[in-house]
């Protein structure tokens, strides 16, 4: 009888504690309602994926109208010429710069000797006096040819640099998953545990993490302590890689994880999809993100 129990509870804790299958939806609920409002939720990805290419302007418009008082800023190198511009119109429309966005490339970048588009975003964030997040991602491709020891080495050098220069100005580094080397979290929690003296933190994008969906409840307990931000999207094993919230099959149980480990957000809400018009994609996300917890928008 004793065995009998026993094995009862091993199997409860395997299924609680199992990677995801995304093969059937759970029936969760949110204990703490508020945890998708607006002012917990970041728009991102809606800077450089517009099909109507707003202005600063429009773009700030844009986001009172849907009643977002945030968001982070993705720039293409299209928009370095008014990104003082925009973060200045934004804090008089009181409007938060809650992260700014930073594509390292190693081909290109290099401690002390950044590319023009890189320094260009601690320049503007210098003359415009912003203290936030900086979203930093790699180029993936960079690190395929690179030993182990290399990778980590240079990855460790880039982001002390980074870290020690955002500090002197009052921002953070955060690592972003953009894929490869640098976006698998186990090699995040090795570059963070090497700067013990730093404080930095994780971006985890649902929509860069298909190929790691087996490992996520493993991956998302080990970056808890750091996790920053966590940028939501429709998800299934299988892809497309970028679809609307409650459209896929995994999102629902990959979020109540994030729930159930008491990680109270922010959360990202994207308006990315290619040659799309971001504010359509932000309340299809809101919409999908609210159906699948049963919440009234």
């Amino acid at each position: 009888m004793k065995s009998a129990k026993m094995k009862s509870v091993y199997i409860m804790l395997c299924l609680c504690l199992g990677c995801i299958g995304c093969k059937a939806p759970v029936d969760h609920f949110v204990k703490d309602k508020h945890v998708f409002r607006k002012d917990n939720l970041i728009p991102w990805s809606i800077v450089g994926f517009d099909v109507k290419d707003r202005t600063p302007d429009e773009r700030i418009a844009m986001l009172e109208r849907l009643g977002y008082d945030q968001y982070a800023y993705g720039n293409r190198p299209k928009h370095i010429s008014t990104m003082a511009y925009e973060w200045k119109l934004a804090k008089s429309h009181n409007i938060t710069i809650r992260a700014v966005w930073l594509y390292v490339n190693l081909n290109k970048d290099r401690p002390n000797a950044l590319k023009p588009e890189s320094e260009a975003v601690f320049e503007n964030l210098v003359k415009v006096g912003l203290k936030t997040q900086i979203w930093v991602g790699f180029e993936p491709t960079y690190f395929e040819s690179l030993t182990e020891e290399v990778r980590l080495k240079q990855a460790v050098d880039m982001i002390s640099y980074l870290s020690v220069r955002a500090s002197k100005i009052g921002c953070k580094i955060a690592l972003y998953n953009h894929g490869g080397w640098f976006g698998n979290p186990v090699n995040q929690l090795k570059i963070i545990r090497a700067l013990p003296d730093e404080d930095i933190g994780v971006v985890f994008n649902f929509h860069h993490a298909h190929d790691q969906l087996d490992a996520y409840s493993e991956n998302i307990k080990m970056l808890l302590p750091y996790l920053w931000c966590v940028n939501l999207n429709g998800m299934k094993k299988e892809g497309p890689k970028i679809i609307t919230i409650g459209a896929g099959n995994c999102e629902k149980e990959m979020i109540q994880q994030l729930l159930d480990l008491n990680y109270s957000g922010p959360f990202g809400i994207l308006g990315h999809v290619k040659g799309s018009d971001p504010e359509i994609i932000l309340e299809q996300n809101l919409k999908g993100l609210y159906r699948l917890f049963n919440l009234k928008n």
